[in-house]
């Protein structure tokens, strides 16, 4: 069993607040011959300097830089290491000091945790925070492949080349454990690739009913096709700055907080340990979990859990003051690779205690307009379009998921989605029935970055400065 000692749970403490002033991204594409890498990193580059309603001209914003963080997943897809150093030179930023950072399905959030490190530390008063994959040069068998040997290989690699094959084990128990019926699941593919729509960014988005994804292909039992994300290529990026800075930019600032878990690549050796309790949470409440668990040869995180992301959010939310988060929250994104993963991160960022996660969908509260009730959900999640309708290049997709959550506390989400000149950009045409998928007033936002089975997570709380 896993215990910690008293200093292993201390929560972070930054010399300085760090702020999040502007963002930037490509549309994402399962193939984009058209442009090369460097080109896909400009784009984002260049939105992030010009269309974020900063107070000083692009070229004043960029003479602010002090540091890059980049982040990519895997140099198999390009053939090409180091390859920071060649979208560096790029972006026209030498000699300034650059860091690549690689943590599977989190880089991106690890990025942005890096970043944040920079400027809370003093090292830097403004970084660049920048993060792409182009995984359209093989063959997707391949990239699965690739992607799939960030398990362990001498392990779960062995069962399988495809981390659909990972997921559907834990999908399995999940099922079996807590009593949720299929259909939750094809819910939540329904409710993001439907939200995808709205983006002109999406490479997926669809309108589908829960029926047509229960019909759907098994990729992995019982994992269907439109329960797993796709293979994209593309960038995202975004700016932090110290305080001072961040009110002479803009003037609608965003104060961040990010903490990292991690966890073994073996999901089935996953030591067993008590629950790290979020600030509304006790032992008691969870006695019942435990019972449940001994009749069924199960523990704490086993299968259906991800230790690194309650750790994670154990310390952002403590950092951020977060209390209770469904109501502290107005909108989250998570890391829905999988329909599972999404489903079992309700519980691990305490949207629900855990074993009631469904719940979280079942009521509504995940939705922008509560079905139930025709109001707005408590804490909608993944007006994105998430991983499964919009994008996962994974070395982007944490920065991509706190851009998002950005531009909803400033009320932009309209001004980077609605506008049919932007739509137009990326070769599309506004749908006819385009929707906002704007919150009401948000003052907080979540963003979940995720790595494998759980391995390296990053929990980013962003909240309105101003």
């Amino acid at each position: 069993m896993i215990e910690f000692a008293p200093g292993n749970l201390r929560v972070p403490k930054w010399s300085r607040p760090v702020y999040v002033v502007a963002a930037g991204t490509t549309d994402y594409r399962k193939r984009y011959p058209e442009k090369k890498l460097e080109e896909l990193c400009m784009m984002a580059f260049r939105m992030l300097l010009e269309e974020n309603d900063l107070k000083k001209e692009p070229l004043a914003v960029k003479g602010l830089i002090n540091f890059a963080c980049y982040g990519e997943f895997a140099d198999h897809f390009q053939d090409q290491l180091l390859c920071e150093a060649k979208v560096h030179d790029y972006l026209g930023l030498d000699l300034l000091p650059n860091v690549g950072i690689k943590t599977g399905g989190a880089t991106g959030g690890s990025a942005m945790l890096m970043g944040a490190t920079t400027i809370a530390s003093g090292m830097s008063d403004c970084t660049l925070v920048l993060g792409w994959e182009r995984m359209d040069e093989v063959k997707t068998w391949t990239g699965n492949y690739y992607i799939a040997t960030a398990a362990c290989k001498d392990f779960e690699t062995r069962l399988a080349r495809n981390y659909a094959s990972y997921y559907a084990p834990m999908a399995r128990r999940f099922q079996e454990m807590y009593q949720v019926d299929e259909r939750v699941r094809a819910a939540i593919a329904v409710k993001n690739r439907g939200y995808a729509c709205s983006s002109p960014f999406a490479q997926q988005p669809g309108h589908h009913t829960v029926e047509e994804v229960l019909k759907g292909e098994i990729v992995s039992d019982p994992l269907r096709f439109l329960e797993c994300c796709a293979m994209s290529v593309g960038s995202a990026a975004a700016l932090l700055c110290s305080e001072e800075l961040a009110y002479q930019l803009t003037d609608k600032p965003v104060r961040l907080y990010i903490a990292g878990g991690s966890h073994t690549l073996r999901t089935g050796d996953r030591r067993p340990m008590r629950i790290p309790l979020l600030p509304h949470e006790t032992e008691e409440g969870y006695q019942w979990l435990y019972d449940e668990m001994a009749k069924h040869d199960g523990r704490w995180p086993g299968f259906e859990s991800f230790g690194a992301t309650r750790f994670a959010a154990y310390m952002a939310y403590r950092m951020a003051g977060i209390k209770t988060p469904i109501e502290d929250l107005d909108l989250v994104e998570t890391h829905d690779a999988f329909t599972i993963s999404d489903l079992q991160t309700y519980g691990d960022v305490g949207l629900t205690l855990y074993g009631r996660e469904q719940e979280y969908i079942t009521s509504g509260e995940c939705y922008l307009e509560n079905p139930h009730t025709g109001r707005q959900g408590k804490c909608p999640a993944n007006l994105s379009g998430g991983l499964l309708g919009t994008m996962h290049a994974v070395g982007a997709t944490g920065i991509f998921q706190c851009g998002e959550v950005f531009w909803q506390l400033q009320n932009k989400y309209d001004q980077h989605h609605g506008a049919p000149e932007l739509w137009k950009r990326y070769g599309k045409q506004r749908p006819a029935d385009w929707k906002s998928l704007q919150v009401k007033n948000p003052r907080r936002g979540l963003a979940i970055s995720h790595a494998g089975v759980g391995s390296h997570v990053t929990c980013a709380v962003l909240e309105k400065a101003w």
